[in-house]
């Protein structure tokens, strides 16, 4: 994550824990109190009050009233760097988890919406020369067929039908592969010529 996004009191205790790690500032070595630090920063006194306590509260500095910041711990302010670092993985993660949450809501939105035209096409009967209609049987709870797999079953060998769909509660399954297994109370939508439709009525529920 680029740091320009965070507070400036933040970027300011990133950059003198920097200093401090890489040694431009030596352990025991004093700086300039809050106010000069707030002047070379162009930042006010309570910016660089804010930024000098991270580090502080980290021991990687001390600030000692009226006498200035003294440099205390090198390593301390590399586990400071370490454990912003370790936040921004954080946030980041955080981050494209919600890019992902919003892909799924979007593809879940385009599913059920494909599905829907797929089930107008039955109220609405498709000329000559057009894609075949589609129909769709509901698996029974006590079907033969259930927790077997499409593939196992091979449906279109024994249907002459081609499962498009499968509507489980909520939720649709578009083009299932061969892997997709049935359960009872499923929704089977497929594609067949009409006079074998009764053919896979029979094979899923006879």
């Amino acid at each position: 994550m680029d740091n320009a996004a965070h507070p400036q009191y933040l970027r300011n205790a990133l950059d003198i824990a920097s200093q401090i790690a890489d040694g431009d500032l030596a352990e025991g070595q004093k700086i300039s109190g809050r106010s000069l630090l707030a002047s070379e920063y162009g930042v006010s006194p309570e910016t660089i009050r804010r930024a000098l306590k991270l580090l502080a509260d980290m021991k990687a500095v001390e600030v000692k009233d009226k006498s200035g910041v003294v440099i205390l711990s090198a390593d301390n302010a590399k586990r400071y760097l370490q454990r912003h670092e370790g936040l921004n993985e954080g946030q980041d993660l955080q981050d494209r988890m919600k890019e992902l949450i919003a892909q799924h809501q979007t593809i879940s939105k385009q599913m059920l919406e494909t599905c829907a035209q797929m089930l107008s096409l039955r109220e609405h009967p498709l000329a000559s020369g057009e894609p075949l209609p589609n129909y769709e049987v509901r698996v029974a709870e006590d079907s033969r067929l259930i927790g077997r797999s499409v593939g196992a079953l091979h449906f279109w060998q024994q249907t002459g039908a081609t499962i498009v769909a499968i509507r489980r509660k909520q939720s649709v399954i578009l083009s299932p592969g061969p892997y997709a297994e049935l359960y009872g109370g499923d929704v089977i939508l497929f594609v067949c010529a009409p006079s074998a439709a009764g053919a896979v009525e029979a094979f899923v529920n006879g």
